[in-house]
């Protein structure tokens, strides 16, 4: 003989004479029927529906008992069953045209919602699928620590640009894709007038210095050439 739904074993929680019609809750409990309780508050808490936020406290309600009562891990919990039956109905009347009134009726119901342990093969197919997941999660967290320590050993090279205000030489180190044997054997070779903005620059003396030669690791040398048209210390012919 077949189980009766209000004879469901399970912990349940109820709430009666709620103040809404029992067909708009029981769209809503349609939803978690049958679910597992975290996927079913899930479900409720993104439901837009007055009757969802009714029946979310309800389920956490029914699963509070089970674990003070019975003491069952709510990870273990499903709704067996849940049901809204029609409760009593509150008249109101409002006037009408020609002295007549209409009948408001004011409808309640009562909600019931039973919670029951998983079978145990279900509860070990579960608990496999979490591990699973946190295995998957830690596996991807060390891969991308490991990316990021591999990122941070990335050869660098040292190269010399010019300010533009000061006019002068600056080592800049730049992170290179892939390592590479040439780091001394390249010369770079600035500009002074292109990176000052066009203008030519002149020193105290009033000599105007065209092209700089900087060596690849940026240190600028007393041995570095200087050409212009009126190099320091050359006399005009």
């Amino acid at each position: 003989m077949a189980v009766k739904t209000n004879e469901r074993p399970g912990t349940r929680a109820v709430l009666r004479y709620s103040r809404m019609s029992s067909y708009k809750v029981r769209e809503v409990l349609d939803l978690v029927r049958g679910m597992e309780l975290s996927r079913a508050l899930e479900i409720l808490d993104h439901t837009e529906r007055a009757a969802a936020e009714v029946v979310a406290k309800l389920v956490r309600s029914a699963a509070a008992n089970a674990e003070h009562n019975e003491g069952i891990d709510p990870e273990e919990l499903y709704i067996a069953t849940a049901y809204a039956d029609e409760g009593a109905t509150l008249k109101r009347w409002r006037p009408r045209a020609r002295g007549r009134a209409t009948r408001i009726r004011k409808r309640t119901c009562h909600i019931t919602v039973v919670l029951a342990r998983m079978p145990d093969d279900k509860i070990a197919r579960r608990r496999a699928r979490t591990a699973a997941e946190a295995t998957q999660r830690r596996a991807r967290r060390v891969a991308g620590t490991r990316r990021t320590a591999a990122g941070s050993e990335t050869p660098a090279r040292s190269r010399a640009v010019v300010d533009p205000n000061s006019g002068l030489a600056v080592d800049v180190t730049d992170e290179l894709d892939e390592p590479t044997d040439v780091m001394t054997s390249d010369v770079l070779t600035v500009d002074l007038a292109d990176a000052a903005g066009g203008d030519a620059v002149e020193d105290a003396d009033g000599a105007t210095d065209e092209d700089v030669t900087v060596a690849d690791d940026g240190a600028t040398n007393a041995d570095d050439e200087v050409t212009g048209a009126d190099a320091p210390g050359e006399d005009e012919d």
